[in-house]
Protein backbone atom coordinates (compact mmCIF):
# COMPACT_ATOMS: atom_id res chain seq x y z
CA UNK A 1 0.00 0.00 0.00
CA UNK A 2 0.99 3.37 -0.94
CA UNK A 3 1.77 5.54 2.47
CA UNK A 4 -0.40 8.25 3.65
CA UNK A 5 1.00 12.04 3.77
CA UNK A 6 0.27 13.03 7.08
CA UNK A 7 1.22 16.62 8.76
CA UNK A 8 1.28 17.79 11.61
CA UNK A 9 -0.15 20.86 13.35
CA UNK A 10 1.74 22.23 16.36
CA UNK A 11 4.68 20.17 15.41
CA UNK A 12 7.51 21.38 17.84
CA UNK A 13 5.32 21.20 20.44
CA UNK A 14 5.92 17.93 22.96
CA UNK A 15 2.63 15.84 21.56
CA UNK A 16 4.17 17.18 18.51
CA UNK A 17 8.05 16.25 19.06
CA UNK A 18 5.97 12.25 19.85
CA UNK A 19 3.67 12.42 16.85
CA UNK A 20 7.11 12.83 15.01
CA UNK A 21 9.09 9.98 17.08
CA UNK A 22 6.66 7.74 16.56
CA UNK A 23 5.63 8.37 13.27
CA UNK A 24 9.25 7.36 12.37
CA UNK A 25 9.04 3.82 10.20
CA UNK A 26 4.99 3.93 10.08
CA UNK A 27 4.44 1.03 8.16
CA UNK A 28 0.76 3.13 6.41
CA UNK A 29 1.60 6.91 7.58
CA UNK A 30 4.92 9.25 6.50
CA UNK A 31 5.29 12.60 7.69
CA UNK A 32 5.02 14.76 4.61
CA UNK A 33 4.58 18.36 6.38
CA UNK A 34 5.25 20.04 9.66
CA UNK A 35 3.43 23.10 10.77
CA UNK A 36 3.91 25.16 13.74
CA UNK A 37 3.39 28.96 14.83
CA UNK A 38 4.40 31.56 12.85
CA UNK A 39 7.97 31.98 14.97
CA UNK A 40 8.84 28.82 13.70
CA UNK A 41 7.77 28.88 9.71
CA UNK A 42 10.19 29.04 7.27
CA UNK A 43 13.06 27.10 9.60
CA UNK A 44 13.93 23.69 9.33
CA UNK A 45 12.35 21.52 11.99
CA UNK A 46 15.67 20.81 13.54
CA UNK A 47 16.29 24.34 13.73
CA UNK A 48 12.87 25.06 15.22
CA UNK A 49 13.27 22.33 17.54
CA UNK A 50 17.15 23.21 18.39
CA UNK A 51 17.37 23.51 22.25
CA UNK A 52 14.26 21.90 22.59
CA UNK A 53 13.84 18.66 21.75
CA UNK A 54 11.99 16.42 24.56
CA UNK A 55 12.23 12.94 23.20
CA UNK A 56 14.79 10.37 24.70
CA UNK A 57 15.01 9.27 20.62
CA UNK A 58 16.79 11.73 18.00
CA UNK A 59 14.75 13.70 15.67
CA UNK A 60 13.86 10.91 12.53
CA UNK A 61 16.59 11.82 9.25
CA UNK A 62 13.60 12.33 7.16
CA UNK A 63 11.80 14.80 9.39
CA UNK A 64 15.08 16.91 10.40
CA UNK A 65 15.24 19.20 6.83
CA UNK A 66 11.41 19.83 6.52
CA UNK A 67 10.56 23.46 5.94
CA UNK A 68 8.17 24.33 8.94
CA UNK A 69 4.66 25.85 7.32
CA UNK A 70 2.59 28.04 8.95
CA UNK A 71 0.30 26.32 10.43
CA UNK A 72 -2.57 29.40 9.72
CA UNK A 73 -1.74 28.56 5.83
CA UNK A 74 -3.95 26.37 5.46
CA UNK A 75 -3.89 25.79 1.88
CA UNK A 76 -0.40 25.01 1.56
CA UNK A 77 -0.76 22.45 4.84
CA UNK A 78 -3.68 20.56 2.89
CA UNK A 79 -2.09 20.45 -0.78
CA UNK A 80 0.82 18.91 0.53
CA UNK A 81 -0.98 16.33 2.36
CA UNK A 82 -3.85 12.99 3.22
CA UNK A 83 -5.08 14.29 6.70
CA UNK A 84 -3.39 16.16 9.67
CA UNK A 85 -2.57 15.36 13.05
CA UNK A 86 -3.65 17.92 15.36
CA UNK A 87 -1.10 19.25 18.28
CA UNK A 88 -1.49 22.76 18.44
CA UNK A 89 -1.05 25.33 21.10
CA UNK A 90 -3.34 27.89 21.13
CA UNK A 91 -6.97 28.75 22.54
CA UNK A 92 -10.27 26.20 22.94
CA UNK A 93 -12.09 29.01 20.62
CA UNK A 94 -8.57 29.51 18.49
CA UNK A 95 -8.43 25.32 17.87
CA UNK A 96 -12.12 24.96 17.34
CA UNK A 97 -11.48 27.49 14.28
CA UNK A 98 -8.49 25.92 12.99
CA UNK A 99 -9.14 22.35 12.97
CA UNK A 100 -12.48 23.02 11.64
CA UNK A 101 -11.08 25.15 9.09
CA UNK A 102 -8.53 21.80 8.07
CA UNK A 103 -11.60 19.32 7.94
CA UNK A 104 -13.50 22.15 5.48
CA UNK A 105 -10.64 22.27 3.15
CA UNK A 106 -11.05 18.34 2.58
CA UNK A 107 -8.30 17.12 4.87
CA UNK A 108 -9.32 14.67 8.09
CA UNK A 109 -8.26 16.15 11.30
CA UNK A 110 -7.40 13.46 13.79
CA UNK A 111 -6.68 15.53 17.17
CA UNK A 112 -4.99 15.09 20.20
CA UNK A 113 -6.71 18.54 21.80
CA UNK A 114 -9.35 19.07 24.17
CA UNK A 115 -11.59 21.68 21.94
CA UNK A 116 -14.01 19.67 20.12
CA UNK A 117 -14.09 16.58 22.92
CA UNK A 118 -17.83 18.15 23.63
CA UNK A 119 -18.64 19.18 19.88
CA UNK A 120 -21.82 16.27 19.42
CA UNK A 121 -20.98 14.54 15.85
CA UNK A 122 -17.33 14.54 16.35
CA UNK A 123 -16.26 11.16 17.80
CA UNK A 124 -14.20 10.79 20.96
CA UNK A 125 -12.85 7.48 20.77
CA UNK A 126 -10.53 5.12 22.15
CA UNK A 127 -10.06 2.47 19.11
CA UNK A 128 -10.39 -0.24 21.57
CA UNK A 129 -13.65 0.32 23.40
CA UNK A 130 -15.63 2.45 20.87
CA UNK A 131 -14.92 2.63 17.44
CA UNK A 132 -18.63 2.53 16.96
CA UNK A 133 -18.53 6.40 17.79
CA UNK A 134 -16.90 6.79 14.15
CA UNK A 135 -20.31 6.36 12.73
CA UNK A 136 -20.99 9.51 13.48
CA UNK A 137 -19.06 11.52 10.78
CA UNK A 138 -21.23 10.81 8.59
CA UNK A 139 -23.68 13.72 10.20
CA UNK A 140 -20.49 16.30 10.80
CA UNK A 141 -19.56 16.23 7.14
CA UNK A 142 -22.91 17.03 6.66
CA UNK A 143 -22.98 19.87 9.07
CA UNK A 144 -19.43 20.90 7.71
CA UNK A 145 -20.59 20.26 3.65
CA UNK A 146 -17.82 18.54 3.07
CA UNK A 147 -16.91 15.26 1.21
CA UNK A 148 -13.70 13.58 3.06
CA UNK A 149 -12.94 16.51 5.33
CA UNK A 150 -13.80 15.68 9.26
CA UNK A 151 -12.65 15.91 12.73
CA UNK A 152 -11.77 12.85 14.78
CA UNK A 153 -10.52 12.88 18.96
CA UNK A 154 -8.98 10.76 21.72
CA UNK A 155 -9.79 11.24 25.18
CA UNK A 156 -7.68 13.05 27.66
CA UNK A 157 -4.74 11.56 29.00
CA UNK A 158 -5.82 10.57 32.13
CA UNK A 159 -8.42 8.54 31.72
CA UNK A 160 -6.39 5.94 29.95
CA UNK A 161 -5.33 4.20 32.97
CA UNK A 162 -8.40 3.25 34.43
CA UNK A 163 -11.96 4.06 31.91
CA UNK A 164 -10.32 0.91 29.74
CA UNK A 165 -10.06 -1.14 32.89
CA UNK A 166 -13.80 0.01 33.67
CA UNK A 167 -14.97 -0.81 30.05
CA UNK A 168 -13.78 -4.50 30.62
CA UNK A 169 -15.62 -4.70 33.74
CA UNK A 170 -19.12 -3.73 32.04
CA UNK A 171 -20.96 -6.73 32.16
CA UNK A 172 -20.28 -6.15 35.87
CA UNK A 173 -22.36 -2.63 36.23
CA UNK A 174 -19.84 -0.57 37.56
CA UNK A 175 -22.09 2.76 38.91
CA UNK A 176 -19.86 4.07 41.64
CA UNK A 177 -16.28 5.28 41.29
CA UNK A 178 -13.45 7.42 43.13
CA UNK A 179 -10.55 7.95 41.38
CA UNK A 180 -6.77 9.94 41.98
CA UNK A 181 -4.63 10.49 39.29
CA UNK A 182 -1.19 10.90 39.88
CA UNK A 183 -0.02 12.58 36.45
CA UNK A 184 3.65 13.14 35.04
CA UNK A 185 4.87 16.12 34.30
CA UNK A 186 5.36 15.85 30.42
CA UNK A 187 1.53 15.66 30.49
CA UNK A 188 1.67 20.12 30.98
CA UNK A 189 4.45 19.31 27.96
CA UNK A 190 7.21 20.15 30.20
CA UNK A 191 10.10 18.23 31.69
CA UNK A 192 12.46 18.71 34.57
CA UNK A 193 15.32 20.85 32.74
CA UNK A 194 11.75 23.09 32.05
CA UNK A 195 10.23 22.71 35.41
CA UNK A 196 13.10 22.52 38.25
CA UNK A 197 10.41 22.99 40.97
CA UNK A 198 8.73 19.89 40.63
CA UNK A 199 11.29 17.92 41.77
CA UNK A 200 10.51 16.61 45.16
CA UNK A 201 6.92 18.20 45.02
CA UNK A 202 3.40 17.66 44.42
CA UNK A 203 1.19 20.06 43.14
CA UNK A 204 -2.62 19.31 44.22
CA UNK A 205 -4.12 21.02 41.50
CA UNK A 206 -4.24 20.54 37.40
CA UNK A 207 -6.89 22.73 35.63
CA UNK A 208 -9.69 21.48 33.88
CA UNK A 209 -8.07 17.64 34.64
CA UNK A 210 -10.44 16.52 37.42
CA UNK A 211 -13.81 17.68 35.22
CA UNK A 212 -12.49 16.09 32.00
CA UNK A 213 -11.81 12.71 34.30
CA UNK A 214 -15.32 12.38 35.39
CA UNK A 215 -17.03 12.96 32.20
CA UNK A 216 -15.31 12.40 29.33
CA UNK A 217 -15.30 8.56 30.04
CA UNK A 218 -18.92 8.87 30.03
CA UNK A 219 -18.95 9.83 26.33
CA UNK A 220 -16.80 7.28 25.10
CA UNK A 221 -19.62 4.93 26.67
CA UNK A 222 -22.63 7.11 25.22
CA UNK A 223 -24.54 6.07 22.09
CA UNK A 224 -24.99 7.74 18.34
CA UNK A 225 -28.45 8.93 18.26
CA UNK A 226 -29.66 10.83 15.81
CA UNK A 227 -26.31 12.06 14.56
CA UNK A 228 -25.04 12.89 17.75
CA UNK A 229 -23.06 11.48 20.63
CA UNK A 230 -25.20 11.19 23.95
CA UNK A 231 -23.04 10.24 26.97
CA UNK A 232 -24.04 7.55 29.30
CA UNK A 233 -25.37 8.43 33.13
CA UNK A 234 -22.73 5.86 34.84
CA UNK A 235 -20.74 5.08 36.51
CA UNK A 236 -20.75 8.71 38.34
CA UNK A 237 -16.74 9.37 38.62
CA UNK A 238 -15.76 11.82 40.94
CA UNK A 239 -11.88 12.49 40.69
CA UNK A 240 -9.06 14.33 42.12
CA UNK A 241 -5.71 15.14 39.47
CA UNK A 242 -2.54 15.51 41.46
CA UNK A 243 0.99 16.74 39.58
CA UNK A 244 3.66 14.58 40.72
CA UNK A 245 7.35 14.32 40.12
CA UNK A 246 7.56 12.13 37.31
CA UNK A 247 8.25 12.11 33.76
CA UNK A 248 6.04 9.88 31.89
CA UNK A 249 3.46 8.17 33.06
CA UNK A 250 0.04 8.39 34.77
CA UNK A 251 -1.27 6.10 37.75
CA UNK A 252 -4.71 6.21 39.24
CA UNK A 253 -5.91 5.09 42.25
CA UNK A 254 -9.55 4.08 41.85
CA UNK A 255 -12.55 2.52 44.03
CA UNK A 256 -15.53 0.95 42.24
CA UNK A 257 -18.95 -0.40 43.27
CA UNK A 258 -20.73 -3.02 41.27
CA UNK A 259 -24.58 -3.39 41.13
CA UNK A 260 -23.23 -7.27 40.29
CA UNK A 261 -21.09 -9.27 42.62
CA UNK A 262 -17.91 -10.27 41.07
CA UNK A 263 -15.30 -12.38 42.02
CA UNK A 264 -11.59 -11.19 41.66
CA UNK A 265 -10.52 -14.06 39.42
CA UNK A 266 -13.59 -12.83 36.58
CA UNK A 267 -12.17 -9.52 37.13
CA UNK A 268 -8.78 -10.47 36.34
CA UNK A 269 -10.01 -12.70 33.42
CA UNK A 270 -12.06 -9.74 31.79
CA UNK A 271 -8.96 -7.27 31.89
CA UNK A 272 -6.49 -9.74 30.83
CA UNK A 273 -8.67 -10.94 27.95
CA UNK A 274 -9.74 -7.41 26.92
CA UNK A 275 -9.53 -6.95 23.08
CA UNK A 276 -10.63 -4.57 20.56
CA UNK A 277 -11.07 -3.64 16.99
CA UNK A 278 -7.85 -2.95 16.95
CA UNK A 279 -6.30 -6.14 17.59
CA UNK A 280 -8.99 -8.23 15.93
CA UNK A 281 -7.80 -5.61 12.76
CA UNK A 282 -3.74 -6.25 14.04
CA UNK A 283 -3.41 -2.52 13.45
CA UNK A 284 0.33 -1.59 13.39
CA UNK A 285 -0.20 0.35 16.30
CA UNK A 286 -2.00 -1.70 18.16
CA UNK A 287 -0.81 -3.40 21.63
CA UNK A 288 -1.32 -7.18 21.22
CA UNK A 289 -2.42 -7.16 24.90
CA UNK A 290 -4.34 -4.01 26.08
CA UNK A 291 -4.64 -5.04 29.58
CA UNK A 292 -2.27 -6.57 31.93
CA UNK A 293 -2.77 -7.76 35.33
CA UNK A 294 -0.06 -7.78 37.52
CA UNK A 295 -0.25 -9.70 40.40
CA UNK A 296 3.17 -8.70 42.77
CA UNK A 297 2.30 -5.98 45.49
CA UNK A 298 4.64 -3.41 44.15
CA UNK A 299 3.33 -3.19 40.50
CA UNK A 300 2.61 -1.46 38.20
CA UNK A 301 5.37 0.68 38.97
CA UNK A 302 6.26 4.12 36.65
CA UNK A 303 9.89 3.33 35.97
CA UNK A 304 9.77 -0.31 35.38
CA UNK A 305 6.25 -0.64 33.33
CA UNK A 306 5.35 2.65 31.39
CA UNK A 307 6.57 1.34 28.51
CA UNK A 308 4.75 -1.96 28.29
CA UNK A 309 3.19 -2.70 24.74
CA UNK A 310 5.36 -0.14 23.71
CA UNK A 311 3.79 2.36 25.70
CA UNK A 312 0.20 1.72 24.28
CA UNK A 313 -0.54 -0.77 27.24
CA UNK A 314 -2.43 -0.18 30.40
CA UNK A 315 -1.03 -2.19 33.66
CA UNK A 316 -3.21 -3.27 36.53
CA UNK A 317 -2.25 -4.21 40.04
CA UNK A 318 -3.38 -4.35 43.85
CA UNK A 319 -6.94 -5.27 43.15
CA UNK A 320 -8.66 -6.53 46.28
CA UNK A 321 -11.64 -5.65 48.12
CA UNK A 322 -12.39 -2.49 50.08
CA UNK A 323 -14.12 -2.15 53.23
CA UNK A 324 -16.64 1.01 51.90
CA UNK A 325 -16.33 0.25 48.13
CA UNK A 326 -16.69 -3.33 46.69
CA UNK A 327 -12.98 -3.41 44.67
CA UNK A 328 -9.89 -1.56 44.55
CA UNK A 329 -7.30 -1.25 42.09
CA UNK A 330 -3.98 0.71 40.64
CA UNK A 331 -3.41 1.04 37.14
CA UNK A 332 -0.74 3.00 35.04
CA UNK A 333 -1.04 4.49 31.40
CA UNK A 334 2.13 6.16 29.18
CA UNK A 335 -0.06 9.48 29.23
CA UNK A 336 2.36 10.70 26.17
CA UNK A 337 1.97 7.68 24.23
CA UNK A 338 -1.63 5.75 24.47
CA UNK A 339 -2.75 8.96 26.50
CA UNK A 340 -1.91 11.30 23.20
CA UNK A 341 0.05 10.86 19.88
CA UNK A 342 0.07 7.29 19.96
CA UNK A 343 -3.51 6.97 20.97
CA UNK A 344 -4.21 9.15 18.25
CA UNK A 345 -2.49 7.38 15.55
CA UNK A 346 -4.05 4.02 16.43
CA UNK A 347 -7.39 6.25 16.11
CA UNK A 348 -5.95 7.22 12.79
CA UNK A 349 -4.89 3.80 11.83
CA UNK A 350 -8.57 2.82 12.93
CA UNK A 351 -10.10 5.14 10.33
CA UNK A 352 -7.85 4.52 7.65
CA UNK A 353 -8.80 0.64 7.99
CA UNK A 354 -12.12 1.67 8.22
CA UNK A 355 -12.19 3.67 4.59
CA UNK A 356 -12.27 7.21 6.32
CA UNK A 357 -9.15 8.14 5.96
CA UNK A 358 -7.59 7.68 2.27
CA UNK A 359 -5.32 9.39 -0.06
CA UNK A 360 -6.53 12.71 -1.74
Amino acid sequence: MEKLKVGILGATGMVGQRFISLLENHPWFEVSCVAASPRSAGKTYEEAVSGRWKMDTLIPEEVKNLIVVDVNDIRQVASSVDFVFSAVDMSKEEIRSIEEAYAKAETPVVSNNSAHRWTPDVPMVVPEINPEHFAVISSQKERLGTKRGFIAVKPNCSIQSYAPVLTAWREFEPYEVVVTTYQAISGAGKTFKDWPEMEGNIIPYIGGEEEKSELEPLRLWGKVLGGRIEKASEPVITSQCIRVPVLNGHTAAVFVKFRTNPTKDQLIDRINNFTGLPQELNLPGAPKQFIRYMDEDDRPQVRIDVDYENGMGISVGRLRKDTIYDWKFVGLSHNTVRGAAGGAILCAETLTAKGYIEKK
